[in-house]
């Protein structure tokens, strides 16, 4: 009796720890959504206040937005800023 005790406590740990191994797969079957174009801005009106709103920016100005991410990204680029 206590034999089958033991092998059973065994094969339950057993089954635990396999189940504990496997995961389910995380996949969007409907792809990535964008709710609105990145230029749309945090808010409805230019400089609403928010942290994320560059000074001077009107919301939905596309030229201008990506204008500022060009600025931005050549403060980042290591041979610009040394030369």
């Amino acid at each position: 009796m206590k034999r089958a005790v033991v092998m059973l406590v065994a094969l339950a740990s057993g089954a635990m720890l396999l189940a504990a191994c496997s995961e389910k797969p995380q996949t969007n079957a409907e792809g990535v959504k964008h709710d609105a174009v990145p230029w749309s801005g945090t808010g409805t009106q230019a400089n609403t206040g928010t942290v994320f709103t560059a000074p001077g920016w009107k919301v939905g100005d596309k030229t201008a937005w990506e204008q500022q991410i060009k600025t931005r990204s050549n403060g980042q680029n290591e041979y610009t800023r040394e030369n």
